[in-house]
C-alpha cells in the first residue's frame, strides 16, 4: 500500500533564518494523527540561511542523522567533535543519556538545505555515538547507496535501531528496484526532481510516501531526481 504525502499538506515554519517542512509533528506543528512512522519520529526538511543556525541545545535518547542536500553544515558538540560537511555527506549521533550540539551554516552567501532525521533507539541510555561519512557522488549515481544501517549491517554509519537509509541521484528515465522484506515498511522522500513509484504513484520534489505491505519498490525518475528512503520494521 502506498500513501502519498504531498508537501503542501505538511507542517511548515518560517523563522526568517530557518525555513522548515515538517513530515511529522514537531515544534509548532502538532498533529496527533501524524507523530511517527514506526521508529521514525522526525523528518524535517530544513533550509538554513547564511551565517545562522542552531545554537547549543540538548538531546537525549534519540538517534539523529543529518543528510546534507546543498551547502555546508558545521557541527560542534559537548563530546569535543567539530567538523564541516557538504552535499551528500552525513553526520549522525546517538544521544544516549544526553548530549549538547550546535549546527551552523557559516557560509556568507549560500543557503544550507538538509534533512534532519530522528529515529528512536531500541532502548534508553545506550552509550553515546558520534560520527560522519563523506560519501562520494559516484556511490549514489544511478544506484542505491546504503548510508545508514543497524550495528549488524554493513553501512559505514551504524546506529542502534534496526533501520536502513538509502539515497540515490538518478538521471532522467532511470529505473532502480529495491526488494522489501516481509514485516518491513518504507518512508520515501523525493528530495529533488520527480519520480514514479511502482508505476502508480507520482511524486514531485518535497513529497513523501509511506509504503507498507509491499514486496518491492521500483523507482523511475521522470526527470533528474534525488531520493532518500528509510527501511524500518513494520508497525
Amino acid at each position: 500500500m502506498f500513501k502519498k504525502l504531498k508537501k503542501e499538506n505538511m507542517g511548515s515554519s518560517n523563522l526568517g533564518w530557518l525555513e522548515s517542512r515538517f513530515h511529522f509533528s514537531f515544534a509548532e506543528y502538532r498533529n496527533p494523527k501524524n507523530v511517527n512512522f514506526g521508529s521514525l519520529r522526525v523528518l524535517n526538511d530544513d533550509i538554513v540561511h547564511p551565517n545562522s543556525g542552531f545554537d547549543f541545545h540538548p538531546h537525549s535518547n534519540m538517534e539523529i542523522i543529518s543528510y546534507i542536500v546543498n551547502g555546508e553544515i558545521t557541527h560542534e558538540d559537548s563530546m569535543g567533535n567539530k567538523e564541516t560537511l557538504y552535499r551528500g555527506e552525513v553526520q549522525y549521533l546517538s544521544a544516549g543519556d544526553g548530549i549538547y550540539h550546535s549546527e551552523f551554516n557559516n557560509n556568507d552567501n549560500d543557503i544550507l538545505r538538509l534533512l534532519q532525521i530522528w529515529i528512536k533507539p531500541p532502548q534508553t541510555n545506550l552509550p553515546k555515538l558520534y560520527g560522519s561519512h563523506r560519501y562520494k557522488f559516484e556511490e549514489r549515481d544511478n544506484k542505491l547507496l546504503n548510508i545508514v544501517s543497524s550495528q549488524k549491517s554493513n553501512s559505514p554509519i551504524k546506529i542502534y535501531q534496526d533501520a536502513n537509509i538509502y539515497v540515490s541521484e538518478l538521471s532522467e528515465n532511470t529505473t532502480i528496484t529495491h526488494p522489501i522484506d516481509k514485516d518491513r515498511q518504507i518512508y520515501f522522500v523525493q528530495i529533488e526532481g520527480k519520480s514514479l513509484l511502482n508505476n502508480s504513484i507520482n511524486l514531485d520534489f518535497g513529497d513523501a510516501c509511506e509504503i507498507t505491505d509491499e514486496e518491492y519498490l521500483t523507482i523511475n525518475s521522470i526527470e533528474k531526481s534525488h531520493i532518500l528512503f528509510i527501511d524500518l520494521p513494520s508497525i
